[in-house]
């Protein structure tokens, strides 16, 4: 998918998690079409860094690069008072930041469990909700949550991951009627992706089994994850709010 340089010109654009994976993909996609991006990590500066040093229009955008541990309330506040700062206003949010960790019941972690929920579904929460009041400031504003094909269809040894992203879906609708119709909410469910966050899976051939499963082949880049990303922020998906937009090569028919 390929937008015009211009179709996010002067738009500002917060991505969370923007230091590597999906979140660096569309940290670039939005700048490549003329957005303002605000580059979010926690503790991956060197490659935030990385990141905003590629992204287009330079320094000249003004493009952003904020450090915030998303599951800490006033962490979070202080990032938006940052964006407020230095733009009155957020036309996107997009909450990517996420992480995937084993935690089977017959072995389970607490500390793992409290981290998941942490960083997938508090995060996305108080991103919501401090950042409203400059989304309702903002030009045809929305919310993009990244979520997942296991929170609609659940995931052995992964049931807490499963879980806070089947929640950040619930949280998707309700937004979605909730802010209606001032911001549009929207989710974008990845199923495999070829990232660091994955990559344990793709050891000792399994990215061969695994591609072998998905009809159309292959395992998705970032790059796939992050065009959808985008058509769900722009004018062309208007009418839309609400929606689970599932991007997983036909690996899983949610209906």
């Amino acid at each position: 998918m390929t937008f015009a340089a211009d179709a996010f010109a002067e738009r500002r654009v917060l991505i969370t998690g923007g230091s590597r994976g999906i979140g660096a993909a569309c940290c670039r996609l939005f700048a490549a079409s003329g957005a303002r991006v605000a580059v979010h990590y926690h503790r991956a500066e060197d490659d935030a860094r990385e990141v905003l040093d590629g992204l287009a229009g330079g320094g000249e955008r003004g493009h952003l690069l904020i450090r915030a541990n998303l599951g800490d309330r006033a962490e979070t506040t202080e990032l938006f008072g940052s964006i407020e700062n230095a733009w009155d206003g957020l036309d996107v949010l997009v909450n990517n930041a996420g992480i995937w960790v084993r935690n089977p019941l017959a072995d389970f972690d607490p500390d793992a469990l409290e981290e998941t929920l942490a960083v997938n579904l508090t995060g996305p929460i108080l991103c919501a909700v401090e950042g409203l009041d400059l989304l309702r400031r903002g030009v045809e504003p929305s919310i993009v949550n990244v979520t997942s094909t296991a929170g609609q269809r659940g995931e052995a040894d992964y049931s807490p991951y499963a879980a806070s992203k089947g929640a950040l879906i619930a949280l998707t609708k309700s937004w979605a009627a909730e802010l209606a119709p001032d911001v549009r909410v929207n989710s974008v469910a990845p199923g495999w992706v070829d990232t660091d966050l994955s990559e344990p899976a793709y050891r000792d051939g399994g990215r061969e089994k695994i591609a072998a499963g998905i009809p159309i082949g292959r395992i998705a880049s970032a790059e796939d994850v992050a065009a959808p990303v985008l058509f769900l922020a722009s004018a062309a998906a208007r009418h839309l709010t609400g929606e689970i937009l599932n991007v997983n090569g036909g690996a899983v028919l949610c209906g």
